[in-house]
This record gives structure tokens, C-alpha cells and sequence, in this order.
């Protein structure tokens, strides 16, 4: 399983995005690989348009969803402090993201540079598709 961005999630949404991401999401579902957070969904679903949210929402349903845990806030705060420490300034729901994401196992797809350095410095593994989109396992 992959746990995917909302920069992800955006992008594959656009009219003229960035057809790389659309076919990597593409990929993911298509394999039941692509797994949900509780702060992408917010961020997703949260910047919908009116019309578009109800059809949204009945679609991220079907996604497996990762529930935040009280330690996952805690072990966010002290990634803070080691990404901090090591000069980068990362927003808070990208660190819960990458956190959350260590704790199960997962790779994350994502655009955002935040995850590079969370890559880096936390040993967060991303994700990237394989071949025309296909799912990767092996990366």
C-alpha cells in the first residue's frame, strides 16, 4: 500500500495536470495500492468545490483509510524538532502525514519537497511509479 498526498490528489484532479501524476494515481487504484489519511482527506475534501464534494467524497470512501492515533501526534512533534534541527520547516500536516506513514510501513506519493527532506532526515521511503504509471512495488 502507498499512502497518497493530497498534492497527489490535486494534481490528478486538474483539468491540465500533470499527466505523470494522474497516470501514477491511476496505477495505484488500479492495483487497489492507494491508501488514505485522515489529514489528506481533510485537505482534499476540504478544498472542494461545492459541486464537486459530494462525488469526491463517495470516491476516497472506497480507499482504505489510516486512522491517526494519539501516538502519532506525539512522534509528529518530535519529527518536528528533528526536521527543525536539521534546517528544514515543514507544515505541521505534512509531518503527521509522514509520520503516520512510517508508523504503518507505507510509502508516500507526493510532489511536496517536504517529503523529500522527511525522506532524508526520517527515513520516510517515497514512492514512484513504475513504467507508464504501473504500480511499483519495488521502490
Amino acid at each position: 500500500m502507498v499512502l497518497v498526498d493530497t498534492s497527489i490528489w490535486v494534481e490528478a484532479s486538474r483539468r491540465d495536470g500533470d499527466p505523470t501524476a494522474k497516470l501514477g494515481l491511476e496505477g495505484l487504484l488500479e492495483e487497489y495500492e492507494a491508501a488514505l489519511c485522515g489529514p489528506v482527506r481533510l485537505e482534499f475534501l476540504g478544498g472542494a468545490r461545492k459541486p464537486e464534494r459530494q462525488w469526491l467524497s463517495s470516491r476516497l470512501d472506497c480507499l482504505p483509510l489510516i486512522e491517526v492515533t494519539a501516538a502519532d501526534w506525539e512522534t509528529a512533534v518530535a519529527h518536528s524538532w528533528t526536521l527543525r534541527d536539521q534546517g528544514e520547516t515543514v507544515p505541521w500536516n505534512d509531518i503527521l502525514i509522514a509520520t503516520i506513514a512510517l508508523r504503518v510501513g507505507m510509502r508516500v506519493y507526493a510532489r511536496d519537497r517536504h517529503f523529500e527532506a522527511a525522506g532524508r532526515i526520517l527515513g520516510l521511503r517515497l514512492y514512484e511509479p513504475g513504467y507508464c504509471g504501473r504500480f511499483n512495488p519495488k521502490n
